[in-house]
């Protein structure tokens, strides 16, 4: 059996900063790879990776990311300040470094799109552009914005306008199979990895014994 390491409080405080960053940006788990596409005032698209996109709620449906400090310039907070509209691209195995290189500090002169060669898309008129080789692309408005005061980050909390996803990937009871879209997950700051489907069980009761429903 493996030795169990303990950190406490002072020992974190005490690591080295790219270590620390590293290090805690692990512990919590596999996080949610997504591009989110934007566009500035001049018509620029502006597109960034982020691992903090996560569900707030179905009905209405909410989605939240995280947006670090606004004391230099986010062009993706900017943005979606201005226009109101963002989309959120599922990152897949065939656009992993693409994707990662949107991180680099960009001027906001330069878009993302062009830098990395990823291609926009815009469908239906939305006024941002979608990554073309997602294979699920999200149209967002959005709602409102919380600062969280601890460490200066801004949570934004955008509203589910419309899904686009390649037909049989989701079930009869709405779950969709993310496995068939080649998605992936981001661990710490820079690595990716392709989660495997293992069991989806079904709803928990205290009075039934957990079971699978995956059809074999």
């Amino acid at each position: 059996m493996r030795k169990i390491l303990h950190f406490d409080k002072e020992a974190i405080e005490n690591m080295d900063q790219r270590f620390r960053a590293n290090f805690i940006n692990s512990v919590t788990g596999y996080k949610s790879a997504n591009l989110l596409g934007t566009i500035d005032k001049e018509g620029i698209p502006n597109l960034a990776v982020f691992s903090s996109v996560t569900h707030l709620g179905s009905h209405p449906p909410l989605v939240g990311f995280i947006t670090r400090p606004t004391v230099v310039p986010r062009h993706t907070y900017l943005n979606i300040k201005e226009t109101g509209v963002f989309t959120i691209n599922h990152v897949n195995t065939s656009i992993i470094k693409e994707a990662h290189q949107t991180s680099a500090r960009y001027d906001a002169a330069i878009s993302e799109f062009d830098a990395t060669g990823l291609t926009t898309k815009f469908i239906d008129g939305f006024k941002v552009p979608f990554v073309k080789e997602a294979h699920i692309k999200i149209a967002c408005h959005y709602v409102n914005e919380y600062a969280i005061k601890e460490n200066g980050t801004v949570l934004m909390v955008g509203a589910i306008q419309d899904i686009y996803l390649p037909e049989g990937v989701h079930t009869e009871d709405g779950w969709i199979d993310l496995s068939k879209t080649q998605g992936v997950t981001i661990n710490g700051l820079d690595s990716y990895s392709q989660p495997e489907l293992l069991d989806r069980l079904q709803y928990a009761k205290p009075d039934k014994p957990t079971a699978s429903i995956l059809k074999k």
